[in-house]
């Protein structure tokens, strides 16, 4: 008797499918030149495909890893589903990552194989003997310069997968059809907060719940999406986010893939591509926030006076939504009717978010009222929740069911509990992660013989079936009177100001809080020059006394809606902008508080002396 395998589907055959279904459509589009460029699900997976025949033709073999170093473009995802579709494990970096944490990532996963942007890239890795190749996206600065054999442009790796494709026509599908759900597709490496990063070890089955959960099943949305919508992809693609709402709403759901052509850029490309759905950490909330405060400040005065009474009216809309769960109601569509003509309209233009049906902020905790700011102008915002070891599958306010403050009600279909003495959350389902690659210890840490995983947040249930996560376990400060105190929670409500970009809330085992504050310059710049005070640097203008009474006025605001061991009772300003490079925070922009701590003891210490 013959027994035929059974086929397993994954992203790599989804895009196949779709190809050979709708070879014409397009899959993505791209800046080529200040032009948009399409490119069709035929060019995608032909593209996939000879990236998999290169790769075979270079000796990887199941298990290999294949490391991506680039900025979001078309050949991530051709690297991407080409390393995948031969069973080999993609490891992506983030385009910021200096020099040291290349080397270090590089390393720990074992990589053979690096698609490196340019020359900025490549010159991070000349130095690992490890790499078998590397191969460069961008020429400028490296063809003519460079004598390291191991280097090879990508038209010539694309043209070794032509070669050997007509030589070997049928090697990639053989070895598509030996890939398993226990394969792991991907290492995800997390953001390093209290350590070393750690690989995410994501499996092909993994990966394949997080696509039904959240695009198949409409986890999200609501329709779920389809090839009608378009995203913008622009948040660094080996963060588990932004490869689910990139790769896996493309490949899954037909979701037309739009590259920034930078993180610089993003503002000016959501003004032409218009998207329908759009996901964003807090910072990038926060940012838009400020720049809306910038743009009504410089404004004439009547029109910023027409402005801010449509703002006013859209926090009415806000509060209403807050209560209704996100529902409109007739008395909001008529006050959201009033406003759009005035505001509301051209005011989604500018941003990029005229068309936006579903917007969502994840991977780290953002203010209630920075959401409640984009529901009044009529930007459908929620809050979800997930981390790479559970596949980014945990909570998620849908539309219609949103409780402001909370990260929303846990997906259908999977386990969520609350440890009652500690508090921390836990969550079991077919997307929890195989472990950390080459760490047995830490994979046990996290994940328990009964197949729980340990998040590491802290939260409460709310109204019965919402999740508050209220801090990360190890962020919990315990005050000198035994008082514990959740730091992201005044953090957070000190950002939603435009005028603070950073706030590190200090106090474990000490009398009181204190606070580290970074002040936002754009905004700060702009209020400093409508008042005539001059400045120079960031640092001269966080030490203008009237820039410290600007921000304690606004410490004294937060300080109101806290008891009062949370309370922030002093604060220092950060003499300089926070930075990646210099290991003050994570390439996801999280701060890395105890580099914080170190780098700024004296400032501390200052402020528990006076």
């Amino acid at each position: 008797m013959t027994i035929t395998a059974q086929r397993v589907e994954s992203i790599v055959t989804r895009v196949r499918d779709r190809a050979r279904r709708t070879p014409d459509a397009v899959a993505m589009r791209h800046k080529d030149f200040g032009i948009w460029r399409e490119v069709t699900w035929r060019h995608y997976w032909d593209h996939v495909d000879l990236v998999a025949h290169a790769l075979l033709a270079l000796g990887v073999e199941p298990g290999d890893r294949i490391a991506v170093h680039a900025e979001n473009r078309p050949e991530w995802l051709y690297a991407d589903l080409g390393a995948v579709a031969i069973r080999a494990i993609t490891v992506g970096l983030y385009p910021t990552n200096p020099a040291a944490e290349v080397a270090y990532l590089l390393a720990d996963s074992g990589a053979r194989i690096l698609i490196a942007e340019d020359q900025e890239q490549v010159d991070k890795a000349l130095d690992i003997p490890e790499l078998d190749r590397i191969v460069y996206l961008e020429p400028r600065g490296i063809r003519g310069r460079y004598d390291d054999p191991r280097l090879l442009p990508w038209p010539d790796l694309l043209d070794m997968g032509r070669a050997h494709r007509e030589e070997h026509p049928g090697a990639v599908d053989a070895r598509l059809a030996g890939v398993t759900g226990e394969d792991v597709a991907t290492l995800i490496y997390t953001s390093g907060t209290t350590g070393p990063p750690k690989g995410v070890m994501l499996t092909v089955a993994n990966i394949e719940f997080g696509v039904k959960t959240l695009v198949v099943d409409g986890g999200f949305t609501s329709p779920p999406p389809s090839e009608r919508d378009l995203i913008l992809s622009y948040l660094p693609l080996c963060h588990v986010a932004e490869r689910a709402f990139t790769v896996w709403f493309n490949s899954a759901a037909g979701v037309q893939v739009n590259f920034a052509e930078s993180i610089e850029t993003v503002q000016a490309n959501l003004r032409e591509v218009q998207p329908t759905i759009l996901f964003g950490v807090p910072r990038i909330w926060e940012k838009v926030l400020a720049q809306v405060d910038i743009r009504l400040e410089s404004a004439s005065p009547l029109k910023r006076a027409v402005t801010r009474a449509a703002l006013r009216l859209a926090g009415r809309i806000g509060d209403t939504l807050v209560r209704t769960g996100g529902a409109h109601t007739a008395t909001t569509r008529l006050l959201y009717g009033l406003g759009w003509g005035f505001c509301y309209r051209s005011l989604r233009e500018r941003l990029g978010m005229r068309r936006v049906r579903y917007a969502s902020s994840g991977a780290a905790p953002i203010a209630p009222d920075v959401l409640k700011f984009f529901m009044g102008i009529g930007v459908p915002m929620h809050e979800v929740y997930g981390m790479s070891e559970n596949t980014a599958i945990a909570t998620a306010n849908r539309p219609g069911r949103v409780r402001l403050g909370t990260v929303g009600e846990p997906h259908p279909g999977i386990e969520l509990r609350i440890d009652e003495d500690t508090g921390e959350i836990l969550t079991r389902h077919p997307g929890t992660f195989a472990g950390y690659w080459g760490n047995p210890r830490a994979t046990a840490d996290v994940l328990d013989p009964d197949g729980w995983l340990h998040t590491g947040d802290v939260g409460e249930w709310v109204d019965g079936g919402y999740v508050r996560i209220t801090d990360r376990m190890k962020d919990i400060i315990i005050t000198a009177g035994g008082k514990n105190v959740a730091p992201s929670e005044v953090e957070n409500a000190l950002k939603a100001s435009p005028y603070i970009k950073e706030a590190v809330v200090v106090g474990d085992r000490r009398p009181y809080c204190v606070a580290l504050v970074g002040i936002e310059l754009d905004t700060v710049g702009e209020w400093a020059r409508r008042r005539g005070i001059a400045y120079t640097t960031y640092r001269d203008l966080s030490e203008r006394p009237e820039t410290r009474a600007l921000v304690q006025e606004i410490v004294t605001a937060v300080n109101g809606r806290f008891a009062a061991v949370e309370q922030v009772k002093r604060f220092a300003f950060l003499p300089k902008e926070l930075d990646h490079e210099d290991g003050e925070l994570t390439a996801t922009q999280k701060v890395k508080r105890g580099a914080i701590a170190k780098l700024f003891e004296d400032l501390v210490e200052g402020m528990y002396r006076r």
